[in-house]
């Protein structure tokens, strides 16, 4: 991860910042003539955390931001030091005795408001990771950062230059790689997410690409009823991380 500061945008995103790592938060820019409950509540608590708070205006704070839906708050942060790769994390969880490591593997998910909404479901899950390939994804960038709420610093978020190596890889540490498709017989309902387990989704519509298909262990689907024919992949992926989590408790 570059060391360079970077923007977090959002009174969830940069609320989450301060909690969990309020060091790194360089400085927050905030629209002065926003002078709100919510926002009076947000300047207290950043205050509390010792942040340095910066009167701005809200043209100022789009184009620092990129975005209208800063909603006041601009932060510069610090990266925050996180693990640098997938084998590393692996190795991390194992030296704590996880035994039974829940991980998403997303194919070709290049729009970064489904990428957001992806790392949130998964942190909320309790996923210890979101795994995608370099070439069909998305990166992190400040949409990202918002729509996630605060989990694109909180979820390890790895992009790997071959996915279906990868795969290849999970599986010989013993991690059963369940894949979706429309077309399987079987239902994320029918299948035991209790163990070692990465679910891989692939994007709205066209889904997985083959090679990742094919390596995946199992497929399943997500049972429709009505008369669309897919999820959302953030939807399919909360659908799938929450079943897991509701079998392991």
């Amino acid at each position: 991860m570059s060391s360079s500061p970077k923007v977090l945008f959002g009174f969830h995103a940069v609320g989450v910042r301060l909690k969990t790592a309020p060091q790194s938060v360089i400085e927050i820019y905030y629209e002065a003539s926003r002078r709100d409950a919510r926002m009076r509540q947000f300047l207290e608590r950043a205050t509390e955390f010792g942040a340095r708070l910066i009167e701005s205006d809200g043209l100022r704070l789009s184009k620092m931001c990129g975005s209208h839906g800063h909603q006041g708050v601009v932060a510069r942060v610090n990266a925050v030091a996180q693990v640098t790769s997938l084998d590393e994390l692996l190795e991390q969880l194992e030296a704590a005795g996880i035994e039974q490591p829940l991980l998403l593997v997303l194919d070709s998910v290049t729009d970064p408001h489904n990428l957001g909404a992806c790392l949130r479901v998964a942190d909320g899950a309790g996923a210890h990771a979101v795994i995608a390939p370099k070439d069909h994804a998305a990166g992190i960038n400040a949409t990202v950062a918002k729509v996630a709420s605060g989990a694109a610093d909180s979820m390890p978020y790895f992009m790997v230059t071959n996915l279906a190596r990868t795969l290849g890889e999970l599986k010989e540490r013993a991690i059963w790689c369940i894949g979706t498709a429309g077309d399987a017989p079987k239902t994320i309902y029918d299948v035991d997410l209790k163990g070692p387990v990465a679910l891989v989704l692939g994007a709205e519509g066209e889904g997985m690409r083959q090679l990742t298909r094919k390596t995946c262990d199992e497929l399943v689907s997500i049972p429709m009823r009505g008369a669309v024919e897919s999820l959302n992949v953030s939807v399919a992926s909360g659908v799938c991380l929450y079943e897991a989590l509701r079998q392991r408790i």
